[in-house]
C-alpha cells in the first residue's frame, strides 16, 4: 500500500512539473521571432530569411549575361588597382575622431545582417594574378603567383539564362534580429544556451563564452601568423565569423555578456519565470537594444551625421534583402578606417605593452597578427577583453579616405596554401563575382548625376585620379563601384556609398515586423520603447565590463577633447612589430611516404594471394604424393646400401642424388639409388684407360670419372676418406686387366666445369642425329644444329660420338630393352663394339629414309636373320612380330599378342613351313606396298624434317566417297558381316570446284564464323554494349553535366574514371550471376531461348565478364587513388561541396588525410576489403590453381557472398551519388536465389550407391540410385559430393548412363586428391568395414552443348581420355532410341575415340561393344586412335598396322580393342576425315561436331572445323568441353 502511494506521488509530481512548464511556455503572450528569419513577413515568408536572395539595386552585369564575371583584360588587375588606389601611409587620424570601437562595432553590424563570404558550391575560382615583381607577393619576379579567391554562394536555380542571371544568397538573416548573438538557427541557439535561468553558456569565466569543442558551428580559418588551425580555442558565439580577429570577438563577447546581464536582472525581478521565458524576454530586449544602437547611434556617426528618416511604422511590402552593392562595396568603406594596431588600457588610463610572437614588446596589438587567434598571451581573461574595449574606445581610427593600411592590403589572412592576401583586391574581385554594375550606372540608379571624367571624382589627389584613369583606359564607364566610391569619399562615405547604406538600413528597419519601435507586434509598450531608445553603447559597456561610467566617454564611437584617457599617439605601422610574411603549405606534406607504401601494399594483394595459393598448391601436391606413396609403401622396402655410398652430381642448380656405387666381377660399375633400383651402369672393361679427376679444395669431397662414349660420373663423398676408399675399390676392380688409371687433381669449380653432364651429352646426341639427317635429307645446315657454343674439345667429342643402345632406343622413343631395338642395334653395329658410330647410323638411315619397299622389307628381314643364312625360323618370325607388337607399350595382353601372331602365320600359310625366306616375308606385305613405301624411321626431334615426307592429311582418309566402289562403300556401312574389308584409301578427293582464292576463303571463313557464333556475338554485343553505355553515361554526366557537384574544378579524371568504371561494375557483377544459374540454364535450353542465347558459352561468358569486372575494379581503384590524392591536397571547402553529407565547411581548410578516406569511411574500408577478396578469388580461379586445388577454388569462390555484401555496403554509403547498385542487382539476384533454392532442395537428398567398381587406369565406376523425378538428357552432367569426403565440396562429372536406364552412373578418373580419395573409399575393404557404400549428395542435372547432338542429321563425337564420358551416354541413348524406333533427327553418328592405349579405358571398349551389338540400324561408326605408338607411317607402326589388318581379316575384330571398329595408330587426321564426310553426306547442310577432352584436342578439332568452313559446302558446327 505504501509503495502504491509512493508511485502515485511520483506521477503527480511529474505531472505538476509538466503542467508548470507548459504554463510557463504559454505565459509568452507575444510572437517569438524565428531564429532563421522566416515568417517575419507573413506575405513573403522567405524575405530576409537565411538563404534569401540578395536584392539588386540594378540588374547584374556579367560578361556572358548569365554568370561569367567581367575580368582582365576588360578590367584592371585587382592587385594593380589595389597598389595604386589604396596604398599610402598609415597613422593619419580620422577627421571626425571616430574611434576604433566604432569601426569594429560596424564590423559586428555587418556580420549581423549578411554573410556571403562562405565559398559557394560547386567551387569556382577567380584567383587573382599577382603582377610580376610585386614586392610583397612575388619578390622573386616569377610571374606565377596567384592570390586565392573563390566565388561566393548563389542560388542554384539562377544563372541559367540572361533573363535569370546568377543571384547570390545571404547565409544569415537580413534583419537586425540578433543572429550574430544567438545564431541563425534554433539548433545554433540551443547550442549556446545553458537552459538555466535564461542564460547563455559560460566558459572558464562566468562572463566569458565557452570555447569550441570540435563542433563545426564556428568558422575556424587558420592563423596566418602561426599556422594554428582547428576550432579549439575559438569562442562559441552566434556569429560564425566572430573570431576573425580579436576585436570582432570582443564585440561578440560584449553582447554575450549583455544577454546574461539582462537575463540575470529579469530573474531577480521575476524569479518565478521559467528559463524559456527569461531567455526570450532577454533576447527581445538585447535585440531591441542592438537595433537602437546600430541605427540611431552608430549609423549616423559612421555616415557623418546623415540620418535615416523617422520611423513610420511597419511596411509589409518593403523587401529588407541585402543588396550586393551594399555588401560588396558600400559597407566595405570601413576598411579604410582600420588602424595597423589596437591599444589596450585599464581604467587608470595605463596603456599596456603588448608581447609579440617573438617575445618583443609593442605599444599595441598588431592587426595583421590578430587574425583567428586561438591562444594569445595578451588577451586571455575577461579583464583583457575589458582592457581591449577601453583601448578601442580611446583610440582614434584611421582617416576616412581611400588609403588602407598594409595589414589589410598586404597582410590580410588567406588560406593555408597562401597565408596572406589583399583585402582591397579581394573586395574588387568580389564585386566582379557579384556582377556589380559600374560606378556611373549605380549613380544613375540612385538619382545622382553621373560623372563624366575621373577628375570630377576628387579634386584633392589629381595624380591618383590620373593613374586610376590609365588603368581603366580613361573610360569612366568602366570604373567599378568600389574604386569609384573610395575615390569620391572625403572624411566619410561619399554620396554613392552613403545613399546605398541609408537605403539598406531603411529597408531593413521598415520591412521588419519585429522592429522594436513597431507597436503592432506586441513586443514592447511605449514606455519600454522609450527606455530602449535611451540606452547607448556606453551604457552596455558600463553594464558588462569593469569600467565605470567615468572611465569611458559617453559617446564611445567618437573621442572628443576632454574625454577620458587620450591615446598616447596615432599609431602607424613603423611603431609596431612587423607582420609575418606569407607562407605556403602543401597539404600532402608528411603523407607521401605513407600513401606510397599503402598503394604498394594494395598492389601486393595479388602477390600475397599468389604466395598463399602456391603454399596451398604445394601442400595439396605434397599430401597427394604422400597419399600415392602410401599405397606403395607396403610393396617397397628400402634396400640396404651396397658398395660405397656417395651423392651423384647431376648438374648445376640440381639437388645431389644419394647413390651407392659398386664394381661387379664383369668390371661394370653399377650406380644404384638408395631404394635399390638401378640408376646407371658403366662398362669399364672395354675402356683403354680410366681418367679420374679429384678436387683439392672444399674438404676434398668431389670426384669425376670420365668414361669414353658416356657422360661423366661426378660423385660427392661425405669426406676424403670415403673418396679414397672408392678410388681403392675402383683400382681393385680393374687391376687384373692392367688398365691404366690416371688421377689428376684440380679445384672443385674447375672440375665441375670440366664435367660432361647428362644434358650436355643429350645435346651432343641430338646434334649427332641432326647432322646424320642433314646428310640423308639434305636439310639446311642451320636446321641441323651447330656446335659453335661448345668448346673445341667437346666439338671433337660430338664428331667422335657413338650412340649407346639406350641412347638409340631413347631417340626412337622405345624402351631400351625392346626386342625391336635389340634387333635393329645388332644389325647396325657392324664392328660389334656395343656403340653406333656416325657412319653406321647413317647407313641405316639411308635405307629407312630413301630406300624402296623391297630394300626396307629386306632390311627388316635381315634384322631377324641374325646368322645371315637367308632364312628365319618360325620362332624367329614370331619373335619379329612380337617385337612390333611390343611397340604398343602394353596395348595388348600376352595372350592377345600370341593370338595375333598365330592368326597372321595362319593367314600367310606359314603353318606348314619350318623356314621362312625373304620372298615369303615380302609376299606377306604385298597388300601393304603403299604403307611400306611411306614407312620411315621416326626419330624424336626430326618429325617435321624432310621435304619428301607427306603430311597425314594429304595421304589418308578413312572414309570412301559416295561415288567410289559400291562394294567398298557397302563394306563400310556393314560392319557385321563375317568378313570386313578395309575401305579404299581416299587420298586426294576431287574438290577443285570448292577451292577458292585466299581472299574468298577468308570471306567464307568469316561468314562461317559469324554463322557459328552469331548468338555469341549478339549476346556479347548486348552485354558489353550495356556495359559501355552505363560507363559512358556516368563519364558524360560527371565530366560535363555534374557542374553542380564541383567535379570539373577538382578531380575530373579520377572521378570520371572511378564513377564510369563503377557503373560498369554495378552492371557486370549482378548479371554475372545469371551465367552460373545452372538449373535455369538447363531449363531454358529446352525452350525457344536456346535459338537466341548460347547457353553452352555460359561459363565462358562468366569468365569474360569476371575478367572485365576485375580489370574495371582495378581501374576503379586507380581512379580512387587519384581521387584520394586530389582530396588530400584540396581545401575543405571544395570537399564539402563534393561530399555535403559527410563533410561540412567550417573554414579550417585542411583536408582530411588519405588514411581517413581509406580507413575511416565505409567505402574506403569496404573497397580495401573487396580488393583483398578479389585477389584471392581470381588467383584461385585461375586454371593452374583450379586444377591443383579445386577445393581452394571452391572455398574462395564462396567469397562471392562477401563480395556482394561488401559491394552493396560500398555503394550504399553514397559519398558522391545516390546508390544505384540495387537497380542492377535485384533482378539477377532474385533469379540466382531461386536457382540456388532449387539446388539446395536437391543437395540434401542422400543418394545410395548401388555398385562401385575400380576399373584400370584409375577409373572409378559408380552406379547409384536415380532420384524420383530426376529427368535428364544424354550428354548432361551433375555435381556430386561424397558424405565421407565433406558435404560442401562438390565436383562436376558427366553422366555415362543413358536416360532410359533406371540407375545413374559415373566414370571418375583419379587425377587429383579428391578423386583419388573417392577411389580409395569405394574399395571392397571399405565395403566390408562399413557394410555399405558411402552415400552421395547430387546436384543437377545441368545442360551443356553435347546434349544437342540430336539437332543434327550427322554428328561427329570426338573424345579424348576421360573426355569420352558424355559420349558413352549419347551412344547408348542413340542406340536405344533407334531400337524403339523413336523419331530423332540424327541419322548417323561418327565416334572418334582418341586414347593412349586401349587398356587405358577398357570400360569404354565394353560400352562400344555393347553399342555395336545393339546397333541394328548401323547408326554408329566408331574409329579408335591409339596414340601411344608412333605415327602411322613410322617403320615400326607400319608393321603394327600390318598385324592389325591381318588380325581383323581373320577374326573380324581389332587385335587391340576386340571391337569391330577400325583401330588406327597415331592421331586422327581431322581435316581429311571431315573432308570425306562432305563427300559421303553431300545432302547434309550442317554437321555437328562435339568434342570433349584436353584443351589440345578441342583446339585441333576447332581448327579443323574452321578450315573446313572456309569451303562453300557442308557447315561444321563445333561444341566442346574441356576437363
Amino acid at each position: 500500500m505504501d509503495l502504491r502511494k509512493w508511485v502515485w506521488s511520483i506521477c503527480a509530481a511529474v505531472g505538476l512539473v509538466l503542467c508548470v512548464s507548459e504554463h510557463a511556455r504559454c505565459e509568452i503572450t507575444w510572437e517569438v521571432p524565428r531564429f532563421d528569419g522566416w515568417y517575419n513577413n507573413l506575405g513573403y515568408p522567405r524575405r530576409g530569411a537565411v538563404g534569401s536572395h540578395l536584392v539588386r539595386l540594378v540588374p547584374a552585369h556579367y560578361w556572358d549575361g548569365v554568370y561569367q564575371p567581367v575580368q582582365e583584360p576588360l578590367l584592371p588587375n585587382p592587385r594593380s588597382l589595389s597598389n595604386l588606389l589604396a596604398k599610402g601611409p598609415s597613422g593619419l587620424p580620422s577627421t571626425r575622431n571616430q574611434t576604433v570601437l566604432s569601426l569594429f562595432f560596424g564590423y559586428h553590424v555587418a556580420f549581423e545582417i549578411f554573410d556571403s563570404r562562405t565559398p559557394g558550391c560547386p567551387p569556382e575560382f577567380m584567383n587573382i594574378p599577382v603582377p610580376k615583381g610585386d614586392p610583397i607577393f612575388d619578390p622573386t619576379a616569377t610571374g606565377k603567383v596567384l592570390l586565392p579567391f573563390q566565388r561566393g554562394p548563389w542560388d542554384k536555380e539562377s544563372g541559367q539564362s540572361p533573363s535569370n542571371p546568377r543571384t547570390q544568397v545571404n547565409l544569415v538573416t537580413s534583419w537586425i534580429d540578433g543572429s550574430s548573438i544567438y545564431g541563425p538557427s534554433t539548433s545554433w541557439s540551443d547550442s549556446l544556451r545553458s537552459f538555466s535561468v535564461g542564460l547563455l553558456t559560460s566558459g572558464s569565466e562566468w562572463n566569458m563564452p565557452s570555447q569550441a569543442n570540435g563542433r563545426n558551428l564556428m568558422w575556424s580559418a587558420a592563423d596566418p601568423a602561426t599556422g594554428d588551425h582547428g576550432s579549439q580555442g575559438l569562442h562559441v558565439l552566434g556569429n560564425a565569423w566572430a573570431n576573425e580577429n580579436m576585436f570582432t570577438a570582443a564585440e561578440g563577447i560584449i553582447w554575450f555578456r549583455y544577454h546574461n546581464y539582462v537575463a540575470s536582472k529579469l530573474h531577480e525581478e521575476h524569479p518565478e519565470w521559467s528559463d524559456e521565458k527569461l531567455f526570450q524576454n532577454s533576447r527581445k530586449t538585447v535585440v531591441a537594444t542592438f537595433q537602437n544602437i546600430a541605427l540611431y547611434e552608430w549609423l549616423p556617426g559612421f555616415l557623418g551625421d546623415k540620418k535615416l528618416p523617422p520611423y513610420q511604422g511597419y511596411q509589409k511590402f518593403v523587401d529588407p534583402g541585402i543588396s550586393p552593392e551594399f555588401q560588396a562595396a558600400a559597407i566595405r568603406f570601413g576598411i579604410t578606417m582600420a588602424p595597423p594596431g589596437v591599444y589596450m588600457r585599464n581604467r587608470t588610463c595605463h596603456f599596456r605593452e603588448i608581447v609579440n610572437i617573438d617575445g618583443s614588446l609593442s605599444p599595441a596589438l598588431r592587426l595583421c597578427d590578430s587574425f583567428w587567434k586561438r591562444q594569445s598571451v595578451n588577451v586571455k581573461t575577461s579583464q583583457d577583453i575589458d582592457d581591449l574595449l577601453m583601448g578601442m574606445a580611446s583610440q582614434i581610427a584611421e582617416r576616412e579616405d581611400n588609403i588602407v593600411v598594409e595589414d589589410l592590403r598586404d597582410f590580410m589572412y588567406g588560406p593555408l596554401r597562401f597565408t596572406r592576401s589583399d583585402l582591397v583586391a579581394v573586395t574588387v574581385q568580389r564585386g566582379r563575382d557579384f556582377g556589380l554594375r559600374s560606378y556611373n550606372e549605380i549613380r544613375k540608379a540612385l538619382n545622382l548625376s553621373p560623372v563624366k571624367t575621373f577628375e570630377e571624382l576628387n579634386i584633392t589627389n589629381t595624380q591618383l585620379l590620373h593613374d586610376v584613369a590609365e588603368l581603366y583606359n580613361r573610360d569612366i564607364s568602366k570604373l567599378e563601384l568600389f574604386p569609384g566610391g573610395l575615390l569620391e569619399s572625403l572624411d566619410g562615405p561619399g554620396p554613392v556609398f552613403s545613399a546605398i547604406i541609408l537605403d539598406q538600413f531603411e529597408r531593413m528597419r521598415d520591412g521588419d515586423r519585429f522592429w522594436f519601435e513597431n507597436k503592432q507586434n506586441g513586443l514592447f509598450t511605449d514606455e519600454e520603447i522609450q527606455k530602449i531608445r535611451n540606452v547607448t553603447f556606453h551604457d552596455v559597456l558600463i553594464a558588462v565590463t569593469s569600467a565605470e561610467a567615468t572611465d569611458i566617454q559617453t559617446n564611445v564611437f567618437f573621442w572628443r577633447d576632454g574625454d577620458p584617457c587620450a591615446q598616447p599617439t596615432q599609431l602607424n605601422a613603423s611603431m609596431l612589430h612587423p607582420c609575418t610574411n606569407a607562407t605556403k603549405l602543401n597539404y600532402f606534406d608528411g603523407s607521401k611516404a605513407g600513401f606510397g607504401i599503402f598503394i604498394i601494399v594494395l598492389f601486393l594483394f595479388p602477390v600475397v594471394s599468389l604466395l598463399v595459393a602456391f603454399m596451398v598448391a604445394y601442400l595439396r601436391k605434397h599430401r597427394y604424393r604422400k597419399f600415392q606413396r602410401r599405397g606403395k609403401a607396403g610393396d617397397r622396402t628400402e634396400g640396404q646400401a651396397v658398395g660405397v655410398t656417395a651423392y651423384e652430381w647431376l648438374g648445376h642448380r640440381k639437388p645431389l642424388h644419394p647413390v651407392s656405387v659398386e664394381v661387379d666381377e664383369k668390371r661394370r660399375l653399377h650406380v644404384v639409388d638408395r631404394s635399390g633400383s638401378a640408376h646407371r651402369c658403366l662398362n669399364l672393361g672395354n675402356q683403354n684407360h680410366l681418367e679420374i679427376l679429384l678436387s683439392n679444395d672444399r674438404y676434398h669431397k668431389a670426384l669425376l670419372l670420365k668414361v669414353s662414349k658416356e657422360y661423366d660420373l661426378v660423385l660427392f663423398f661425405d669426406d676424403e676418406s670415403k673418396r679414397a676408399a672408392f678410388v681403392k675399390h675402383l683400382r681393385l676392380g680393374v687391376t687384373d686387366i692392367a688398365q691404366e688409371i690416371r688421377v689428376k687433381e684440380m679445384r672443385e669449380d674447375k672440375l665441375l666445369k670440366e664435367a660432361l653432364t647428362r644434358e650436355q651429352r643429350a645435346q651432343i646426341v641430338e646434334t649427332f642425329i641432326r647432322h646424320a639427317f642433314s646428310k640423308v635429307l639434305e636439310i639446311e645446315k642451320c636446321d641441323a644444329g651447330d656446335m659453335s657454343g661448345v668448346s673445341r674439345k667437346k666439338a671433337r667429342e660430338v664428331l667422335e660420338c657413338e650412340l649407346t643402345a639406350s641412347e638409340f632406343a631413347d631417340a626412337l622413343g622405345i624402351k631400351s630393352d625392346s626386342l625391336f631395338v635389340d634387333s635393329m642395334f645388332t644389325l647396325a653395329d657392324k664392328d660389334g663394339n656395343g656403340y653406333l658410330s656416325f657412319q653406321e647410323f647413317l647407313d641405316v638411315m639411308v635405307i629407312f629414309m630413301k630406300g624402296s619397299s623391297e630394300e626396307k622389307s629386306k632390311l627388316m628381314f635381315s634384322m631377324n636373320d641374325i646368322g645371315g643364312t637367308g632364312y628365319i625360323s618360325k620362332e624367329e618370325f614370331a619373335r619379329m612380330l612380337r617385337s612390333f607388337i611390343e611397340i604398343s607399350n602394353g596395348a595388348l595382353s600376352k595372350s592377345q599378342a600370341e593370338d595375333g601372331i598365330q592368326a597372321m602365320m595362319q593367314a600367310a600359310g606359314f603353318d606348314d613351313k619350318d623356314k621362312i625366306t625373304w620372298e615369303d616375308f615380302h609376299f606377306l606385305l604385298r597388300d601393304h606396298e603403299k604403307e611400306l613405301q611411306f614407312a620411315q624411321l621416326n626419330v624424336k626431334g626430326m618429325e617435321r624434317q624432310g621435304k619428301k615426307r607427306l603430311s597425314r592429311d594429304q595421304r589418308v582418309s578413312f572414309i570412301c566417297p559416295a561415288n567410289s566402289n559400291k562394294i567398298d562403300a557397302q563394306e563400310i556401312r556393314r560392319r557385321k558381316k563375317l568378313t570386313v574389308n578395309t575401305p579404299n584409301v581416299y587420298v586426294k578427293p576431287k574438290r577443285e570446284q570448292y577451292i577458292r582464292n585466299p581472299i574468298q576463303q577468308k570471306i567464307q571463313q568469316f561468314k562461317r564464323f559469324i554463322e557459328n557464333y552469331r548468338r555469341h556475338i549478339v549476346c556479347f554485343l548486348i552485354v558489353y554494349g550495356i556495359t559501355a553505355g552505363v560507363t559512358l553515361e556516368r563519364c558524360y554526366y560527371y565530366s560535363l553535366q555534374a557542374e553542380s557537384t564541383g567535379i570539373p574544378e577538382t578531380s575530373v579524371v579520377g572521378i570520371v574514371v572511378s564513377r564510369g568504371s563503377a557503373a560498369a561494375i554495378s552492371f557486370l557483377f549482378p548479371y554475372m550471376l545469371l551465367t552460373v544459374c545452372r538449373n535455369l540454364i538447363t531449363l531454358c535450353r529446352e525452350t525457344f531461348l536456346n535459338r537466341y542465347i548460347p547457353f553452352d558459352a555460359a561459363i565462358d561468358f562468366h569468365r569474360f565478364m569476371a575478367m572485365t569486372a576485375i580489370i574495371l575494379s582495378v581501374v576503379h581503384s586507380l581512379g580512387h587513388v587519384v581521387n584520394i590524392y586530389i582530396f588530400s591536397i584540396s581545401d575543405l571547402n571544395i570537399l564539402s561541396c563534393l561530399f555535403p553529407k559527410v563533410l561540412s565547411n567550417n573554414g579550417s581548410e585542411l583536408p582530411l588525410k588519405w588514411s581517413w578516406w581509406f580507413f575511416e569511411t565505409v567505402p574506403g574500408m569496404t573497397g580495401v576489403l573487396l580488393l583483398f577478396t578479389f585477389s584471392f578469388m581470381y588467383v584461385f580461379a585461375s586454371h593452374y590453381f583450379r586444377r591443383i586445388s579445386f577445393r581452394g577454388f571452391w572455398i574462395t569462390h564462396y567469397l562471392y557472398v562477401v563480395v556482394y555484401i561488401l559491394t552493396i555496403v560500398h555503394g550504399s554509403f553514397a559519398l558522391l551519388q545516390e546508390p544505384r547498385f540495387y537497380i542492377y542487382l535485384i533482378p539477377p539476384a532474385l533469379l540466382f536465389l531461386f536457382d540456388k533454392l532449387i539446388s539446395l532442395s536437391r543437395k540434401k537428398l542422400e543418394i545410395p550407391v548401388v555398385r562401385a567398381e575400380l576399373l584400370p587406369s584409375g577409373v572409378t565406376h559408380l552406379e547409384f540410385k536415380r532420384p524420383q523425378g530426376f529427368v535428364y538428357r544424354s550428354g548432361q552432367w551433375v555435381r556430386i559430393a561424397c558424405l565421407m569426403l565433406g558435404t560442401d565440396e562438390y565436383h562436376p562429372f558427366t553422366l555415362t548412363s543413358a536416360p532410359h536406364e533406371e540407375t545413374l552412373s559415373l566414370h571418375i578418373r583419379a587425377v587429383g586428391p579428391w578423386t583419388s580419395k573417392l577411389r580409395e573409399i569405394y574399395t571392397e575393404e571399405n565395403l566390408l568395414e562399413f557394410g555399405s557404400y558411402p552415400k552421395l549428395y547430387l546436384d543437377g542435372p545441368f545442360g551443356e552443348g553435347h546434349q544437342e547432338w540430336t539437332d543434327f542429321e550427322v554428328s561427329v563425337l570426338v573424345g579424348g581420355g576421360i573426355g569420352v564420358t558424355p559420349f558413352a551416354s549419347i551412344l547408348k541413348d542413340l542406340v536405344f532410341k533407334s531400337s524403339i524406333r523413336s523419331k530423332i533427327l540424327c541419322k548417323k553418328v561418327y565416334f572418334i575415340w582418341v586414347t593412349r592405349t586401349q587398356r587405358q579405358f577398357e570400360w569404354v571398349s565394353d560400352i562400344i561393344r555393347e553399342v555395336e551389338e545393339m546397333d541394328t540400324q548401323e547408326l554408329v561408326s566408331v574409329h579408335t586412335y591409339i596414340t601411344q605408338v608412333a605415327e602411322k607411317f613410322d617403320l615400326r607402326t607400319t608393321m603394327l598396322y600390318v598385324c592389325e589388318r591381318h588380325f581383323q581379316k581373320v577374326w573380324n575384330r581389332s587385335l587391340f580393342t576386340g571391337l569391330r571398329s577400325v583401330t588406327h595408330f597415331g592421331r586422327p587426321p581431322l581435316v581429311s576425315f571431315f573432308s570425306s564426310l562432305q563427300e559421303v553426306h553431300p545432302e547434309v547442310g550442317k554437321i555437328g561436331v562435339f568434342s570433349c577432352g584436353p584443351p589440345g584436342l578441342t583446339k585441333n578439332v576447332e581448327k579443323a572445323c574452321q578450315q573446313m568452313n572456309k569451303r562453300d559446302q557442308a557447315h561444321f558446327k563445333h561444341h566442346y568441353e574441356n576437363f
